[in-house]
């Protein structure tokens, strides 16, 4: 495991300085929006209420030192403090520690909606960002990750927001007021042995806090490595039990947690560390600053209400200091935290609209691919100068082995990609010049394996167009022929579908699917294989509901089961990239090329499969 070096773990980088800067500077607009007045006053009214607060807590000790010293003896001005006498100045002094906490309390009351604005505004301003991102970064990156940088750098947010304005400000503050007070009450060597103690303790508390932080970013990581690999064994539950791979799962897993472990314990010892040295130089600050006053009482020259008030005053920095630890340990790792949610929102979106591009107008949907290129990577490429027209309210198939670059014109078509020669037209539009909310609009796609949201079938349905009344939801959901086995169900369009729709059949998916895409009536269609994961019989029943939604539009079909294209208007052939074949069905079967031998050689394995399962048949009989 990587151990950081011994500056490293003391001292922050140029770089870790930088970005650290950074995301302070990006904090700020959440702190004091432009325009929004509203905030702005809570702001202001808070830090009010923080420095009345603050001015009655460094007051309240004098208070103390004068009923004291009222109680004491008879010294000539004891009692005399706004006419108060020992029972006064009681009341006084409490009514100072409860004006204390009332002010702090009002302050965070005020405050508690500009936290909250701020929680909801990163939070939606990240999910918002994710989603504009390129499906390239999305399958680079892993969701399990992406889950935590984001629920860490919220909870960073709201510590960064409360913690730096209402402890490190006021706590430098009220140091300061303490320290002078001590000068021209007492003299300045007390003045100095505060000003020291909080050096030595800061100082300290510093340098072995920056150590601590390299122990857990490396924690983090960890943290998110776990995470990730227990998230993606559950999201292939089925495959770990098909395999029957749960002890090497749980073995993989308490892999990484052993890892976090280690670190773990690490940051519980180095904290034990840290916390005892802070122990020691301030019981030795507040050692030496009694021991001064206490000769002070016996020579005469203070009165125990002085001893008492320097006591007092000790321990009431000694509070906030000893707090100083745990807030400062805690802003490295928020300001770690928020940094990496700030580089997740500094990540350029590779796919944007082109300045002031209008909306598309597929009037037709004639899609047209022009000498069309295109790789993942600059060195490999999948289309090569690939050239297809499909005429609106036309069918063509897109068929050819794996690897030869049929999904990809899907995604080109979605522009999840930009095509990196020729160009992809709709309607004698590009693409890349038209909004991608409009493009997508124009679109409908029925996939290999439908994927659902965990939530009842009518919201999986009416997520085609949110709009949609509950007539026009059922009337797609006939028209895709599931709407009497919803019925069928003991809550009908309110049963939930479960975690990417695990409750229904795979055959129930794809209806669920394609109701969802009638209800959205692009004028443009994708079946991007969309039957081939299913058994035979189910994928012809589907197969009668994608022809009859078809109908009228432009169907751009990536079929691997060549039966189900057959009476596409065109079939394009597809290998390496390249357009090998194009033709109708017949065409290509008499030109006896690359699309003849692999409809024979898909004749002969389904002919095979039909007769081993008569062969079933009559022996079951």
């Amino acid at each position: 495991m990587r151990r950081p070096s011994s500056s490293a773990t003391t001292e922050p980088t140029a770089a870790q300085k930088g970005r650290n800067l950074r995301t302070l500077r990006a904090l700020l607009p959440y702190l004091w929006p432009a325009g929004e007045t509203w905030v702005k006053r809570r702001v202001v009214l808070a830090m009010l209420a923080l420095l009345l607060g603050k001015l009655i807590s460094v007051t309240t000790p004098y208070v103390y030192k004068r009923a004291v010293d009222a109680l004491a003896g008879p010294a000539p001005d004891a009692a005399a403090m706004l006419g108060l006498g020992a029972v006064g100045l009681t009341v006084a002094y409490g009514l100072a520690r409860l004006g204390t906490v009332g002010f702090n309390e009002l302050r965070d009351a005020v405050f508690v909606r500009v936290g909250q604005r701020a929680l909801r505004k990163l939070a939606l301003e990240t999910f918002t960002h994710i989603h504009r991102l390129s499906m390239r970064y999305h399958i680079t990156r892993k969701t399990g990750g992406l889950s935590r940088i984001i629920e860490r750098g919220v909870k960073g947010l709201d510590f960064l927001l409360r913690f730096m304005l209402f402890s490190v400000g006021p706590l430098i503050l009220e140091l300061t007021m303490v320290s002078i007070l001590f000068a021209v009450l007492f003299n300045v060597w007390y003045m100095l042995a505060v000003v020291v103690t909080i050096w030595v303790y800061v100082t300290y508390t510093f340098r072995v806090t920056e150590w601590r932080v390299q122990i857990r970013r490396d924690m983090n990581t960890q943290d998110t490595d776990a995470n990730q690999k227990a998230i993606d064994s559950l999201l292939n539950f089925e495959t770990v039990k098909y395999f029957g791979a749960e002890s090497r799962e749980a073995q993989r897993y308490d892999g990484a947690m052993a890892r976090y472990e280690g670190l773990a314990v690490k940051t519980g010892q180095s904290l034990s560390i840290l916390n005892f040295g802070q122990s020691f130089i301030i019981t030795a600050g507040l050692i030496v600053v009694m021991v001064m006053a206490a000769q002070g009482v016996q020579a005469g020259t203070l009165t125990v209400g002085d001893f008492v008030m320097v006591n007092a005053y000790m321990i009431q920095i000694t509070m906030p200091l000893g707090f100083l630890g745990t807030v400062y340990r805690e802003i490295r790792q928020a300001l770690v935290d928020m940094g990496d949610m700030f580089d997740l929102l500094g990540q350029p979106a590779e796919i944007i609209d082109a300045p002031g591009a209008p909306v598309l107008k597929a009037s037709k949907g004639e899609v047209v691919l022009d000498h069309v290129s295109f790789g993942y990577e600059a060195d490999r490429a999948i289309l090569r100068d690939v050239s297809i027209t499909v005429p609106a309210g036309q069918t063509v198939a897109l068929v050819g082995p794996s690897g030869s670059g049929k999904s990809t014109v899907g995604r080109l078509l979605f522009r999840f990609y930009d095509v990196t020669g020729g160009a992809l037209r709709i309607d004698g539009q590009d693409v890349r010049e038209v909004t991608q909310q409009s493009l997508h609009d124009a679109i409908g796609v029925v996939p290999q394996d439908t994927v659902l949201f965990n939530d009842t079938i009518y919201y999986n349905i009416a997520y085609g167009r949110p709009e949609a009344s509950q007539a026009e939801v059922e009337a797609a959901a006939r028209a895709a022929k599931i709407h009497d086995f919803i019925l069928s169900l003991p809550e009908g369009y309110a049963s939930q579908v479960g975690e990417r729709g695990l409750k229904l059949s795979g055959g129930e998916k794809q209806r669920v699917g394609i109701a969802r895409t009638l209800l959205k009536n692009p004028p443009i269609l994708l079946l991007d294989e969309a039957t081939s994961a299913l058994d035979t019989q189910t994928e012809r029943d589907i197969q009668d509901s994608l022809k009859a939604m078809g109908q009228g539009r432009t169907v751009i079909t990536i079929a691997h089961r060549l039966s189900t294209i057959a009476d596409a208007d065109c079939i394009i052939v597809l290998e390496a990239g390249r357009v090998v074949e194009r033709g109708r069905h017949e065409e290509l079967v008499e030109a006896g090329g690359r699309y003849a031998s692999m409809w024979a050689r898909q004749s002969s394995e389904e002919e095979a499969e039909s007769q081993a399962a008569r062969e079933s048949g009559r022996a079951a009989g």
